[in-house]
This record gives C-alpha cells, structure tokens and sequence, in this order.
C-alpha cells in the first residue's frame, strides 16, 4: 500500500549520545580550542581518527548489550525526522540471547571480513509498532554483516525505502511484513544468504541481487531478482516475478572490518555476470585499505575540512552525524572512497551541490544520506562534470546506499536531485525522495522538479526508488543505459491537472526515455498515482520512451492507490488504463 501521507511532527531525541563501549586507538585529531574540530588549513590534518560517540563497539564480553541495543531503539523508534544518527558494530565472536530492535538512521554491522565471523543468536528486527502496524514509513536504517540464528527460526525485516539488508547470513527464514501483515513497501537485499525461505506477505515491491535464498512465498506487484540462487522463475505477471539470472556488473559496497586489532576498509572487486553472493566460499576478492588512510570525519566538520583530506590523498570515513556544507565535497582522485556510517547527513547551504565526482575512475560512494538545504541547490549529487566522456568500464564509478530527501525534516528544495554524467556508473540501491509527509511539505515548499537526471553513457541502476517530484522522477538521455528494478510513486500533491501537463501529454512520465536514445533496456519496473489533493488528474502513461529496435522494457507496471488518480496507458500508448478504485495493477510484459 502507498506511503499516506498522514502528518508526522519532527521527533526529537530523547536525551544525550550513548555512551561507547572502549574503542581502539585510531589516532588522534587535535581539537581548537574552541572545542570544535580543526579548520582546514595548510597543515596537514592526521588520518584515522576517533570513531566518536555515536558509533558504538561491541565484543561478546560487552556487558550489558541488550540494554544498550533498547536504550537507543527507544530514542530511534518513532524519531523519523531526529537527529539521533548511530552505528552499532559487533567484534568477530558469538552473542548470544540479543534482539536488535532497529529504529531510524540506526545500522547494525559485524566487523568480520565475512558475515559468518559474527554470529548472533537471536535477531536483527524491524516491525512497525510505533506506526499501529504498518511498515510503509519504515526508512533509513540497515543490516550489513552479519549471520544471524533467529530464536523463532525466523528474522523479521519489515523495512520500506532506503533499509538495506547487504551482506546477511540468515540462518533460518526471513519474514519481509510487520507483525500481522500490515502494509508494507520495500526493499532491497544484496549479496546475501537465507537457508530458509524469505516471506515477503504484505510487501508492495522488493528487488533482491547477488544472493541465495532456500525460497520465496509469494508476490504482490513487483518482484525482482538478479543473480539470486534459489529465485522464483522468470513469470510476470502472474505472479509478478521478474527474474534475470545474472546481474550484469556489480561491485558490493565497501565495508568496515577488524583485521586483529586494526581497522581497515574492504573494496570488494568488479563482477560481471555475477550470481550468489561474494563470501560463500572462502576469502571475498578485492582489497583492503587501513583506516590510516581515511580521514575520519565527525559532525561539525565542514566542507574545507573534508576537501583538504582529499586533497592530501584521503579517504574520507563519515561518522554518525549531520554535516553542514557551505560548498560541494569534490571528488578528484580516482579510486577515492566516501564511505558514510550510521547515516552520516549531509546538509548543503546557500544552494551548494553536497557532492561532486570529476570524471575519474573508481571512485565509491557509500552509506550516507542527503538532505536538500532551505535555499534551492540546483543539484544535490553530481556524478561527473557535463559532458564527461571518459571510458571507466574496467573501474566504474560506484553509488551505493547513498540516499536523497527534499523536505520532511523542514522544508527543502533541488531543482535536480542526482546527475550521473560520467560513464559506465553503477548505481545500486538509492531512494530519492520529494517528501509527501513531515515538516516544509507542499507542492511549492519543497519544489523538487527532477529526481534522478542521466546524461552519461553505459549506466547501470539496480535497485532504483525514486519518489514524488513536480517533474519527471528519472530523465535519461545516455545510451545504453539499463535499470534493474524500478520502485516510484508521483507526487501526491499536485494540485490540479495543468500542474502536471507535459506540453500535450497528461502527467509527466515517471521514467522518460529521450527521444534521441537507440539502445536503452529495464527490467521491473513500476510507477503508482496517489492524486489525493485532485483525484481527478490523469496520465498518459507512467512510462514514455522512443520507439526503436534497441529500446526495450520487461515486466512493467502502474497502479492507482485507491482510484486516487489514473492512468491511460502503461508505457506511451501501450498497456490498459487502470480504473475504478480497486488498485489492480495495469501490466506490460515485453515492449515493444
């Protein structure tokens, strides 16, 4: 079912940081005097670093583990909009009798270099009290590395956009839907083991990749597998399985791990054609970098400061946190690493782009979030400079479980909110999300006109949600692009329909393919209306591509949440309109 849009206050947090449990030595940054961090200057800033309050180490003899995992999901559960921020990462070894109950902006991680270095009986929980049951506002938190022996035999993930699962061992089933099944729409699993089976019940949508499952229940409208041992067979729409058996490039996302007692950073390599997950047998491919390589940043830290470490040659380690950026954090050096913890938030001011890539190999975003500041930014990610052109296929540029909100914490706004004009980009797992609830909402308040903007060739997106702009949710100009997966709602607010018109075209598509495009191909995708302010507004179609021979879609459907808005067509004049207020999805196998 639809994210309603049912107002939310902000939270806030209830009382201070956790306390940490001993952290190793990492090196030490040398504060001002007024107590802050140190400003960007000539000198050479230290690498490594305090990991900081907010991310907080255990090992199996940690005393007193269940009540510190309860102390901050009581501060997490309902905090939506807080800025309470926290990692809670587990030493190699076995823990017994735990249930980590995950609330917002909170990651649980094992810091081996496989999932089954970390073993904890019992369970990594989401479900959806705090929300009378149901999960469709269940964001920003995630379980990365981990092997897990739930007491029941099975975990419960009732999780929405922007929660990864990555990297899990599941030792007995998994269970997507909150406790009685109430609504649920995520999700995203990657590079993952369950040796039972996975139950998705209520989930609206779900995209799985490099994994291997022991089965999986059931579907409702999109269900999408690449590279997945153990998936359903390729069947849509009835059930709505759209599977490929491979995945066709991926690199996992980088890690944190403990190599004795020293912490380093794992890149795991390329894979093409890749299937099942990276661990299973044996020691994982690709290369490890020490912390002494990072500069590990904490909140307060601003853009000078973040762009002095890269140019010294760092790597930059986000802590848990929000970071204000009067500036773009530039990207120069190929093969650099921004690896985010805890959902580390970077706030742009004054209309600044949060981040910017040049047109270099290798370079890996992962882990944080982006906030859109009061003052428009006319972009927010910017992955390469117009017109790059540059042949990155043997070490693509990587973004990974970085995620985009325009509104909902106050009001924000972007004119654009990711541009990937650099070739041969992988973007694999990102919600980006004009907000439809909370604080600084309305269809001018958080003007947010295009979501995901491709310019550059040879793009591949697995695992795309994109969310509720005035305009169109993807643009795609690039050749030879492809997307795996494709979750997107419009925007619930438009007033009327002369607010959506696309010149002579009702709405503006939610995926629109340029004209000029020959080669492009999408595999599950799916677009919803909710027009609850003018139920009446209607579109031509979710989906708008050029008519050629290289332009191809699998498994494509629309949906009209409770008759509030229609379609005509599913992909230009292609696909029966929906009707009626029975939310029955409108489907096109093949097209053309």
């Amino acid at each position: 079912m639809p994210h309603f849009p049912t107002p939310l206050s902000r939270r806030t947090v209830l009382g201070a940081a956790a306390a940490t449990a001993a952290l190793p030595a990492l090196g030490t940054v040398t504060a001002s005097a007024a107590g802050g961090r140190p400003a960007a200057t000539a000198k050479q800033l230290q690498a490594g670093g305090d990991l900081g309050p907010n991310v907080i180490v255990f090992d199996p003899s940690t005393p007193g583990i269940p009540a510190k995992l309860d102390e901050i999901f009581a501060q997490q559960e309902s905090a939506q909009f807080g800025t309470g921020r926290y990692a809670l990462l587990f030493k190699p070894g076995t823990y017994n009798g735990l249930n980590a109950q995950l609330g917002f902006y909170t990651s649980i991680a094992g810091l081996g270099l496989s999932p089954d270095d970390t073993t904890i009986n019992g369970d990594v929980t989401v479900d959806a009290g705090w929300f009378d049951g149901n999960a469709t506002q269940n964001f920003w938190r995630s379980a990365e590395n981990l092997a897990l022996v739930p007491v029941s035999g099975t975990n419960r993930w009732a999780v929405a956009q922007a929660a990864p699962f990555r990297r899990m061992h599941v030792r007995g089933g998994l269970n997507l839907a909150p406790d009685g099944y109430g609504w649920a729409s995520g999700g995203y699993i990657a590079d993952s083991r369950v040796d039972g089976s996975v139950g998705p019940y209520s989930q609206q949508q779900w995209y799985t990749r490099d994994s291997s499952v022991g089965g999986w229940l059931n579907a409702v409208w999109n269900m999408v597998f690449s590279g997945v041992e153990g998936a359903p067979a390729q069947s849509f729409p009835d059930p709505p399985y759209t599977t490929l058996d491979t995945t066709p490039v991926s690199r996992e996302k980088p890690f944190l791990y403990l190599d004795g007692a020293d912490y380093k950073v794992f890149l795991p390599e390329k894979r093409t054609n890749a299937r099942g997950t990276t661990w299973g047998n044996g020691t994982p491919r690709g290369t490890s970098v020490p912390l002494t390589q990072f500069y590990v940043a904490q909140p307060g830290d601003g853009a000078s400061t973040l762009n002095a470490a890269l140019d010294q040659g760092l790597h930059l380690l986000l802590t848990p946190g929000i970071y204000h950026l009067d500036a773009p954090i530039q990207v120069k050096r190929a093969g650099t690493v921004v690896l985010g913890l805890g959902y580390a938030t970077l706030i742009p001011d004054g209309g600044a782009t949060a981040v910017q890539v040049a047109d270099v190999s290798g370079v890996r975003l992962a882990g944080f979030l982006v906030d859109a500041g009061t003052v428009n930014s006319d972009t927010l990610l910017e992955i390469g400079p117009s017109g790059a052109s540059a042949d990155h296929s043997a070490d693509p540029i990587t973004v990974q479980d970085v995620f985009v909100r325009i509104g909902g914490a106050g009001a924000g706004k972007a004119t654009t909110s990711l541009v990937v004009n650099a070739r041969h980009t992988i973007v694999d797992h990102t919600w980006i999300w004009r907000a439809d609830h909370g604080d600084g909402v309305g269809w001018d308040t958080n003007r947010a006109d295009y979501g995901v903007v491709v310019n550059g060739d040879d793009v591949l997106m697995t695992g795309l949600f994109v969310e509720h702009f005035n305009k169109y949710d993807v643009q795609w100009s690039g050749e030879r692009g492809r997307t795996i997966f494709f979750q997107n709602e419009k925007a619930y607010d438009a007033p009327n329909q002369a607010a959506v018109q696309d010149g002579s075209v009702k709405g503006f598509a939610a995926y629109k393919v340029a004209d000029s495009v020959t080669d492009h191909e999408g595999w599950g995708l799916g677009s919803y209306c909710f027009y609850n302010t003018d139920p009446t507004i209607r579109q031509d179609h979710g989906f708008a591509a050029p008519d050629k021979p290289g332009v191809k879609f699998h498994g494509l459907s629309v949906v009209s949440l409770g008759g509030k808005g229609q379609f005509e067509h599913v992909i230009n004049s292609t696909g029966g309109a929906t009707s009626g207020t029975d939310t029955v999805p409108s489907t096109v196998v093949s097209y053309p």
